[in-house]
């Protein structure tokens, strides 16, 4: 290229870079025709290239959005089922609260005025072969437990002690037809004899209730605590909720419901003593 041509060419770019600089110091926006044209053209083309860009992200990125939920929503399952076990947790704790301060509620009230020396307890096996049978509780001789002591709840009488290890202590139930307890109805005085019933209705039958001293549904049926009896004086035992004239036509019977729930049985009182009353 000969010097001429190389003057002309920076004439030439002399002259552009001070028209530009024209444009900017006059504050001038328009871009010259010709610019335009050029400046609609990148536009368009930037905006598919950035519009492409975006859709090939969005098609990458998807399946690992779809890992990342999933497992998201495998860790939120797992904390919801957390909280539920930790929220049945706490209500089985209160359920327990609630149980154990009816007991110290009985054993500083009715227990303490009756002058009855109690020993807490928790059921922790039952008869596999009858729920109305036998259960077993986590107190025995090393606690103090003896055969034949009298175990109660704050509602009524449960049983009484048939056996005992050292830690631990058998109760043969009411409901049990084994058990016989000597009782009495507490508003008229009418003696007779509990026996547990067979078949597991958790029901007690009332037995050898004198033909001169009827009862009724609705009365209370209490332990009479005679020198004969195991149990001792005065515990509730269930309500009568049927009677008639026994096969002999001697005797009246009665249906006895217990007081005592034996399907939500899990603590206990074993009566250990009773104090003699402060003169």
């Amino acid at each position: 290229m000969t010097l001429g041509k190389r003057l002309f060419f920076l004439v030439i770019l002399l002259v552009v870079a001070l028209y530009v600089m024209r444009v900017t110091a006059h504050g001038r926006v328009e871009v010259p025709p010709p610019g335009n044209t050029l400046v609609d053209v990148f536009a368009t083309v930037e905006q598919a290239v950035t519009r492409a860009g975006r859709l090939a992200r969005d098609v990458l990125t998807f399946p690992f959005s779809l890992v990342r939920a999933s497992q998201r929503a495998q860790e939120l399952a797992e904390r919801v089922d957390l909280l539920e076990s930790e929220l049945q947790q706490v209500r089985e704790y209160q359920l327990e609260n609630e149980r154990l301060k009816r007991l110290l509620d009985f054993q500083s009230g009715p227990a303490a005025s009756s002058h009855l020396e109690l020993a807490a307890a928790a059921v922790i096996g039952r008869d596999p072969g009858s729920w109305f049978s036998t259960i077993t509780i986590n107190k025995g001789q090393a606690q103090g437990i003896k055969t034949n002591m009298t175990v109660i709840t704050p509602r009524g009488l449960v049983g009484r002690v048939i056996s005992t290890t050292s830690q631990t202590a058998t109760v043969l139930l009411i409901t049990d037809p084994r058990s016989a307890v000597s009782a009495l109805v507490q508003d008229s005085r009418t003696p007779g004899m509990v026996e547990g019933m067979a078949g597991g209705t958790g029901n007690l039958h009332m037995i050898h209730i004198p033909n001169d001293m009827p009862v009724k549904a609705g009365q209370v049926v209490v332990t009479s605590g005679t020198s004969r009896s195991i149990f001792i004086k005065g515990i509730p035992v269930g309500e009568i909720v049927s009677v008639k004239r026994d096969p002999t036509g001697l005797f009246f019977e009665a249906i006895v419901r217990p007081f005592v729930d034996f399907n939500r049985l899990e603590e206990v009182l074993v009566v250990t003593g009773v104090r003699s009353p402060a003169l």
